[in-house]
C-alpha cells in the first residue's frame, strides 16, 4: 500500500512503487542502484517527494508520496537509550540533496539509523547526502555526508557506522538538542549585524558566524549573491548551525529559496523582532499589539494563486469540495486581524478617555522615548521613587533589564515636579533600527502617548559606539508618528560608563537641543533633570489670589477640588485664597479676584 497524497497519479507508477516493498535491500548498504532508479524515475514524472521506510533487516516497511517538499513518515516507535532501526530514503525533487531542517529535525527526534535524501532533476540522480545522529558532549546531533554521488553512497559502511553510534549512545547519557544555533547574514555593517545577535541571543538563540556581504542592494532572489549562499551552505554544514537569520526583511519568495538552498530554516530581521515583542508582551494590550503585528506580517507571506483561490464570491468555480488550506489559512487569520483590531479599538478608547481627563485637568504629560535598552525604564522608576505624590499608592515598578526590548507595557504614572506642579511621566515601547513598519502601525494606539505629550525625553545610551545612528533612528520613527516637532530635552544616560570625549562630541553635535547629563542607575543628576523639565514644561497656570465671601463657601470647596492651593487665610470679609488655576476656572472666579 502506498501512503500520502496519490491523487492523480497514474496506477502503472503506483504499481511500479508497489515492487519497492518485495525489494530486499542489503542490510549493510544505505542504498541500492535499484531503488534509487524506481524513485527517482517516478518522482521526475510526478515531481513529488517519494519516501522509502526500510528496518535494519533491509526489509521496506513503507512506501509514501508527498508534495514538493514534504511526506509524511511511518509511525516509529522511539526508545530510550536505541536507535529506531529505521532508515529513511527520500527524494527531493529540487535537485538539491541537502537535508532540510524537517529531515534533521525527523532524524535526531525519531532517532532514524539515516536520514538519506536524493537529489533528483528531470528524473536522474544529482546528487546524495546522508545524515546520523552524531553524540558530541552526551548530546545528539546531526552528522552529515555529502553531497556524493550514488556509488560512493553505495560504498558506505552501514552496519559499522550504526554500531559506533549504537555504543555512543549507551555509554553516555544522551539529551535531545533542542538548542538554536544562528548564521547571522547582512549587507549593511558591522554594527547591524551585533544588534542583530543581541535580538537573537534576546531569543536564547546561540550565534555561531556571521557573514557580511557588502552590497548596495539586496539580490531579489536570495538577498545576498548565490556564491555566498553556497558558502553559508558549508559554514551551517561545518558548524551544525540550524537557522540563518538575514539582517532585513525578507520576501516570501526569498525564504522559499533561500531554504530551498541551504536546506534550513531562513527567518529575517522582523520575524526576530516580532517574536521578542510576542515573548514579553504582559499587558492585554501589548498582547494584543504583538500578535496583530505578526498576523499582519504572516498574511503578507501565505504562498498561493492570491484571489484566484477566493471561494467567497459565489458564481463559477466557487462551488465546490470546499477551500483550499491556503485559503483557510488566509481566512482564520482576516478573521482573528479583525477581532484583534476592534479589541485595540476599545482600549485606544479607554486610553483616549484617560488622556482627555489629564487634558482637562491640566495635567502636564511627559514621555520617556529612546532606542531599546538605553535605560528608560530605570530612569522612569528612579522619578517616580523620587516624586512620587504623597497621598499616592506605592504602586508597581517597570521591568527593567540590560536588554533589548525588556518594556513593552506603556505605563503612566503622576510625579511632582520640584515647582509642586503634577505631571504624568509614561514609559514607552524602545525604538530600534529597521523596525517592522507592521510593529508600527499595531502599537500606534500606545505610541499615541508620544503624539500628546507636551515634553519628550530623549533618553541615549551615551556609552553605546553607535549611539549617534540610534539617536538618528528614534528621530526617524518620531517624525514617522507625527511628533519630530515636540520639545525635547536630550538626556544622556549612563555618563559613568561612557568616555568624556564620547560625551564632548554628542553635546558638540547636538549643542542646539536641551542636553542633561544623567546616570539614573547611579542617581546622578536626577534632581537637576527634574529642575530642567520644570523650565522646559509648558504651564498653562496662572497664579492668583481671591477673596470669597463667606456667603459663596461652596465656591471655595470647588477651588480645593479644581486647583492647587499655595496660601489660604480667613480674613473679616471671606477666606482669602492664592492658587494656581486654569483658563476655565480664572474666567469664573474673575468677580472674586483681589
Amino acid at each position: 500500500m502506498i501512503l500520502g497524497n496519490i491523487d492523480g497519479i497514474k496506477n502503472s507508477l503506483l504499481e511500479k512503487l508497489e515492487e519497492i516493498y518485495e525489494m530486499k535491500i542489503p542490510k549493510y548498504n544505505v542504498i541500492t542502484e535499484e531503488l534509487a532508479d524506481i524513485i527517482c524515475n517516478v518522482t521526475g514524472i510526478i515531481n513529488r517527494e517519494i519516501s522509502v521506510a526500510i528496518d535494519r533487516r533491509g526489509k521496506v516497511i513503507s512506501v509514501a508520496v508527498g508534495d514538493s517538499s514534504t511526506v509524511e513518515l511511518p509511525l516509529i516507535d522511539v526508545k530510550e537509550g536505541k536507535l529506531a532501526g529505521v532508515r529513511i530514503v527520500h527524494t527531493h525533487p529540487g535537485g538539491n540533496s541537502r537535508l532540510s531542517m524537517i529531515d534533521i529535525s525527523a532524524l535526531i527526534k525519531l532517532k532514524l539509523d539515516c536520514m538519506v535524501a536524493v537529489g533528483v532533476n528531470e528524473g536522474n540522480i544529482t546528487d546524495i547526502t546522508i545524515g546520523f545522529c552524531g553524540v558530541y558532549n552526551n548530546v545528539l546531533k546531526p552528522e552529515l555526508f555529502g553531497p556524493m554521488n550514488l556509488h560512493k553512497a553505495m560504498d558506505l559502511d552501514l552496519m559499522d557506522k550504526l554500531k559506533y553510534i549504537q555504543d555512543a549512545i549507551k555509554s553516555e547519557n544522551i539529551k535531545e538538542d533542542n538548542s538554536e544555533r544562528a548564521i547571522l547574514v547582512g549587507i549593511d555593517s558591522e554594527e547591524s549585524l551585533e544588534e542583530l545577535a543581541e535580538l537573537a541571543r534576546a531569543c536564547n538563540v546561540q550565534c555561531v558566524y556571521s557573514v557580511l556581504q557588502k552590497k548596495d542592494k539586496m539580490d531579489t532572489a536570495l538577498y545576498i549573491g548565490s556564491g555566498k549562499v553556497e558558502e553559508i551552505s558549508v559554514i551551517r554544514q561545518r558548524l551544525s548551525a540550524n537557522v540563518i537569520i538575514f539582517d532585513d526583511e525578507l520576501a516570501g519568495s526569498q525564504v522559499r529559496n533561500l531554504e530551498e538552498v541551504l536546506g534550513v530554516k531562513v527567518i529575517d530581521r522582523t520575524t526576530l523582532i516580532l517574536e521578542i515583542f510576542a515573548k514579553r508582551a504582559r499587558s492585554r494590550e501589548a498582547k494584543i499589539q504583538a500578535e496583530l503585528a505578526q498576523l499582519k506580517y504572516r498574511a503578507a507571506r501565505l504562498m498561493g494563486l492570491g484571489s484566484v483561490l477566493s471561494r467567497t464570491g459565489g458564481g463559477i468555480g466557487t462551488r465546490g469540495p470546499g477551500e483550499k488550506k491556503l485559503e483557510i489559512d488566509r481566512r482564520h487569520i482576516r478573521e482573528r486581524v479583525y477581532d484583534l483590531t476592534k479589541e485595540l479599538e476599545k482600549v485606544r478608547k479607554n486610553r483616549e478617555i484617560q488622556r482627555e481627563k489629564r487634558t482637562n485637568e491640566n495635567i502636564p504629560k511627559i514621555s520617556l522615548v529612546g532606542y531599546t535598552n538605553a535605560g528608560k525604564s530605570t530612569l522612569r522608576n528612579k522619578l517616580c521613587e523620587m516624586a512620587a505624590p504623597n497621598d499616592s499608592a506605592k504602586k508597581e515598578s517597570v521591568f527593567e533589564a540590560d536588554m533589548l526590548f525588556a518594556t513593552l507595557d506603556v505605563t503612566t504614572r503622576a510625579i511632582v515636579l520640584p515647582d509642586n506642579r503634577i505631571a504624568t511621566l509614561t514609559d514607552t515601547v524602545g525604538f530600534v533600527r529597521k523596525l517592522p513598519h507592521d510593529l508600527v502601525e499595531a502599537f500606534k494606539s500606545t505610541l499615541e502617548e508620544v503624539i500628546y505629550a507636551d515634553l519628550l525625553l530623549h533618553v541615549i545610551d551615551t556609552s553605546n559606539e553607535n549611539v549617534i545612528k540610534q539617536i538618528e533612528a528614534v528621530e526617524r520613527v518620531l517624525l514617522e508618528l507625527g511628533a519630530g516637532k515636540k520639545p525635547v530635552i536630550l538626556i544622556l544616560n549612563k555618563i559613568d560608563k561612557a568616555e568624556v570625549s564620547q560625551i564632548q562630541y554628542i553635546e558638540n553635535k547636538y549643542k542646539t537641543l536641551h542636553i542633561v547629563e544623567i546616570s539614573a542607575k547611579e542617581n546622578r543628576n536626577l534632581d537637576v533633570l527634574l529642575e530642567e523639565i520644570c523650565k522646559d514644561l509648558p504651564n498653562n497656570l496662572k497664579r492668583v489670589e481671591y477673596l470669597i465671601p463667606y456667603t459663596s463657601q461652596s465656591e471655595v470647596a470647588y477651588l480645593h477640588r479644581n486647583s492647587k492651593i499655595y496660601e489660604e487665610e480667613f480674613l473679616e470679609e471671606g477666606t482669602k485664597i492664592v492658587a494656581e488655576v486654569d483658563d476655565r476656572i480664572y474666567n469664573r472666579y474673575l468677580k472674586y479676584r483681589v
